[in-house]
């Protein structure tokens, strides 16, 4: 570190390269007792590098080399444990023989839906048929049933709502013995 700070290119290569194997030895446990992975190994070491590159002006050249670059090594793996968070990686393969089909049936949803829009009544059946069933946009709906546009999103604001409602009501019943 003292020839690189002295101008040696050369000398400050090795040093970093030198540092490397040890530097991701420390991000690969580091991450591992985490629960993290491996995933981000090479991002962590590189950050550190880079650290070390840019705070080099820093280190006191009285003062050992090892204590500082661990310090900034071990805060550059605490930033990329805080950034990552605790996600758990499990392997689902082995899950899709036990798990039930999540494939949408369209047809199902559809009549299912038809049949809750048709308990609203009036404007609000009305506007929600047309804008969430039929796809017809706020403009369009508003010249049809000939109202404001500002009409049509309270309608379908408050037909949303009650939707709403009524499924909840209806889940509810269902879960009643």
């Amino acid at each position: 570190m003292l020839a690189g700070l002295d101008g040696d290119a050369a000398a400050y290569r090795t040093l970093l390269e030198d540092l490397t194997p040890m530097l991701r030895t420390m991000a690969r446990g580091g991450l591992a007792r985490a629960g993290l992975g491996n995933a981000d190994v090479e991002d962590v070491v590189q950050e550190i590098l880079l650290a070390i590159h840019l705070k080099r002006g820093t280190w006191m050249r009285d003062q050992p080399f090892a204590p500082w670059a661990n310090a900034i090594a071990r805060h550059k793996l605490i930033d990329a444990m805080r950034r990552r968070g605790r996600r758990a990686e499990t392997p689902i393969d082995d899950l899709i023989e036990i798990l039930p089909d999540a494939t949408p049936q369209p047809e199902k949803s559809a009549s299912e839906l038809s049949r809750i829009v048709m308990r609203l009544e009036g404007r609000e059946q009305d506007v929600v048929q047309s804008i969430s069933l039929d796809g017809k946009s706020i403009r369009d709906t508003a010249a049809r049933l000939m109202i404001s546009e500002g009409a049509v999103r309270v309608a379908l604001h408050r037909g949303l709502k009650r939707l709403a409602k009524l499924y909840r009501d209806d889940d509810m019943a269902e879960q009643s013995p």
